[in-house]
């Protein structure tokens, strides 16, 4: 039977090592800046926004991107931001739009460069401060932008 002393120790391991692994994923998501910079910290919930995206693009130069998010638009409860990100792009915040409930809907359909397979995000901020978002993998065969440096 382990002594308290080894227990404390053990928990205290296993605590110290799964920081560790929670800090090295954050260092891994080239998004984790974006995101907490957009956000200023407060937590995202997957869900409520659909983003719809070719999986395989042609051509990078402009590829049709889609984001909606499932919300009313009134004066008490609407969307007031969404931001895409792309993972591989040299700018990596693709836009953010600001929406009022005079949208009526909160949908963005617009046509972006990408470069490769990544990994895109729409994080969409509502009225009552929570997070909401969705992610879509694409490739481009024939790439768009590249950083030449």
């Amino acid at each position: 039977m382990p002594t308290r002393r080894q227990f404390v120790h053990a928990a205290g391991t296993l605590a110290a090592a799964s920081l560790l692994s929670l800090d090295v994923a954050a260092q891994s998501d080239p998004f984790a800046p974006l995101i907490a910079d957009f956000t200023g910290g407060a937590p995202i919930k997957q869900g409520r926004v659909t983003l719809d995206i070719p999986e395989l693009a042609d051509n990078g130069n402009a590829v049709p991107l889609r984001v909606s998010v499932e919300n009313d638009m009134s004066s008490a409860s609407h969307v007031q931001r969404i931001t895409i990100l792309s993972e591989k792009n040299p700018r990596p915040v693709i836009g953010t739009f600001h929406l009022t409930p005079r949208n009526g809907r909160a949908l963005i359909s617009t046509r972006i460069r990408l470069n490769g397979a990544q990994r895109l995000m729409a994080i969409a901020q509502l009225s009552d401060g929570t997070y909401w978002s969705a992610s879509a993998d694409v490739i481009v065969t024939s790439s768009a932008c590249w950083d030449e440096s």
